[in-house]
């Protein structure tokens, strides 16, 4: 039998004024809220019920909520987003995890499968941002985890090459390049956005 596959959704807690300050800059903190709500909302029915895996939350603050309770909550804890992120990898048993957030609204279950499946043969996988960064990020985590955070350019154009620079000699899948919702532009730039605020979540 094989090792169970982890899936880790990296989130804020939504709440008024915090988190998604570009987002909230173009469209007012109240309708921000109503994104991160609905995206999350969404995206753990899309990904959360599925057995190929085991879907989990890692959450900032560490003590906030409350979360559904059909998920297992971790603390993203101390640090920059790498240190979170290294921190949640290495403490989830034995098995293959895929990190990603819930702010990336065209990913589709079977890329989240295709990237569990690269993992079967390759030390890590990235799922390329549009701006540079990425949306996912998976570890084999066999024989060891390999951190590829190591003074890593945050928000910048630069964050997955310098992660790719810390795995080099190591083996990496690329999945497909999708964007993310940082701002009121790449809101703008999501076909029928406005459904997500339509009367079905109201």
């Amino acid at each position: 039998m094989g090792l169970r596959a982890h899936l880790v959704i990296f989130t804020r807690a939504p709440r008024y004024g915090a988190g998604k300050r570009r987002l909230e800059a173009g469209i007012g903190p109240m309708q921000a809220l109503r994104f991160q709500r609905v995206m999350l909302t969404q995206t753990l029915r899309r990904f959360g019920a599925d057995p190929r895996w085991t879907t989990w939350l890692a959450v900032t603050p560490d003590r906030s909520g409350p979360w559904p309770p059909r998920f297992d909550v971790l603390p993203q804890g101390k640090g920059d987003l790498g240190a979170r992120m290294a921190r949640v990898a290495k403490a989830l048993p034995a098995g293959p995890v895929l990190i990603m957030g819930s702010d990336v609204p065209r990913v589709t279950i079977a890329e989240v499968a295709r990237a569990f499946r690269a993992l079967g043969n390759h030390d890590a996988v990235f799922g390329p941002a549009a701006d540079g960064g990425y949306w996912a990020v998976g570890f084999r985590r066999r024989p060891r985890f390999i951190d590829p955070f190591r003074d890593v350019r945050w928000s910048t154009e630069h964050a997955l090459s310098d992660s790719l620079t810390n795995l080099a000699g190591a083996s990496v899948a690329m999945l497909n390049m999708h964007e993310d919702v940082d701002d009121a532009a790449s809101l703008a730039r999501l076909s029928g956005w406005e459904f997500l605020y339509g009367r079905r979540h109201r």
